[in-house]
């Protein structure tokens, strides 16, 4: 089966042809004010398996994935305190442009560990947004030179009335929350000559660079477009982001490039994760009590693949509910893939059966071929763990393969060297379970739990486990 994708600017499943044999893959990047939480590394586990997906069917990538370090206002729009700047005065940092890159040097830092900490395949490029001012003056000079831009107050817009097909993203004219809008005018009254028109530069006298016309910073949208067009140039394949930048930040990115290049489409594929979301379908921001990130899923006993599995429990453009309930499943259902594959390690050599495995290879190949069905797969999986006609050299072989897509390193699952210490505290249980000292037994039990294994029971002996 042909790769296919579902494209959200046609709303169709269409067969994946790049524009050439190298895939160009620009990702949206986090904006580093602040601590990744699970919700926005939902959207990089997506991408990562996506990126897989296109290496698994033999196509090289180039993957570029922005760092967003300036520019991104509060409302996603054009209004509202800069991200940045919110994190400077929330960690006590000096408003200025070293002050701006000390904080992204701290949170970059963080991001690109939880990326590794979920076996993330990291891009080829990682370019920060304050590194293309230059590029930005000039993509709005070329806006202004083609007469698609005018100035206010408050910044320089871009005139969505001069783009016949503005909004084609969401098939109909852009168009904004209503709460946000009625702020939006209420700051800057009636000055934009649409509703929609969008800010390429902002203006600011007290932070930022100079500009022909006036200091300031470059708009959130115009990044995206300068940063993908230095390294793909005018048309590339596939832009990736979470749902919530096709109305506003998707949308815009489409309208200012191909004002700019004349290419249409300049981006061949859109691809959207949906939002990983709390009771109501409430999406998890940085701003509400269900913040959540990889460190607090740590401290309260997972393993960052644990979350991972989670992610890959259903499609990309579903709603995926959290719960801590949910993620003990995924938690117990990796525990136990990882014990089946250091068991299927083990295990002697048997018959080949080339036949059955090219089958179950084909079955999962279909599974994320048909827009990176990853529950599917991990039915396929499963099949082939239960499966009590396959060998299990065949079932390893089938596992690591199936791995390349799944990102857990199966292939390098060792068994946990078991210290002394928590060996003489088990055979000490052991003695204490013979002889039915229950008590001791728990006792023992909760010691060896406090130094990071769990114990678990079989008929005649035990079974230790790093925590």
């Amino acid at each position: 089966m042909s790769l296919t994708l579902f494209n959200t600017l046609t709303k169709k499943n269409e067969k994946f042809v790049p524009l050439k044999r190298k895939v160009s893959l620009y990702t949206c990047g986090p904006t580093v004010y602040n601590y990744a939480h699970i919700g926005n590394l939902r959207a990089y586990v997506f991408t990562d398996i996506l990126k897989r997906v296109l290496l698994f069917n033999k196509y090289p990538v180039n993957h570029v994935m922005n760092i967003t370090d300036v520019g991104h206002l509060s409302s996603d729009a054009d209004f509202g305190e800069d991200k940045m700047t919110k994190g400077l005065k929330r960690e006590g940092l000096p408003l200025s442009l070293a002050g701006m890159r000390k904080l992204a040097n701290k949170y970059s830092k963080e991001f690109k560990s939880d990326l590794d900490q979920l076996n993330i395949i990291l891009p080829n490029e990682f370019p920060e947004a304050s590194k293309y001012i230059e590029q930005d003056i000039e993509f709005i000079k070329g806006l202004e030179k083609k007469g698609f831009t005018y100035s206010i107050s408050d910044g320089v817009y871009f005139d969505t009335s001069k783009l016949k097909d503005y909004g084609k993203l969401l098939h109909k004219k852009g168009k904004k929350n209503k709460k946000d809008e009625k702020v939006e005018q209420r700051i800057i009254k009636t000055e934009k000559r649409q509703p929609e028109d969008f800010a390429l530069w902002k203006f600011n006298s007290k932070l930022g660079w100079s500009t022909p016309w006036g200091k300031g910073f470059p708009g959130w949208h115009i990044e995206c477009s300068v940063m993908a067009s230095h390294f793909f140039g005018k048309q590339f394949d596939i832009h990736c982001g979470g749902k919530e930048h096709i109305p506003i930040h998707h949308t815009n990115e489409i309208a200012q490039s191909e004002a700019a290049y004349g290419k249409k489409p300049w981006v061949k594929y859109w691809l959207h994760n949906e939002w990983l979301v709390l009771g109501k379908g409430k999406k998890m921001a940085k701003s509400s009590s269900g913040f959540v990130t990889l460190q607090t899923l740590q401290e309260k006993g997972y393993d960052s693949l644990d979350f991972r599995y989670f992610c890959l429990g259903t499609s990309y453009r579903n709603p995926l509910m959290f719960s801590w309930e949910a993620l003990d499943g995924a938690k117990a259902a990796r525990n136990k893939l990882f014990d089946k594959v250091l068991e299927l390690k083990s295990s002697k050599h048997g018959k080949d059966n080339k036949k059955k495995r090219n089958n179950y290879l084909n079955a999962f190949t279909n599974n994320i071929n048909d827009d990176l069905n990853t529950s599917k797969a991990l039915a396929t999986m499963w099949e082939v763990v239960k499966d009590d006609k396959l060998d299990h050299h065949d079932k390893y072989l089938l596992l690591l393969e199936f791995d390349k897509i799944f990102g857990f390193n199966l292939g390098s699952l060792k068994k946990d060297k078991v210290p002394a210490k928590i060996t003489s505290l088990a055979e000490k249980r052991l003695a204490a379970r013979k002889e039915k000292d229950w008590r001791a037994s728990d006792e023992l039990r909760e010691k060896i739990r406090k130094l990071g294994w769990d114990i678990g029971d079989t008929e005649e002996s035990y079974e230790l486990k790093k925590k």
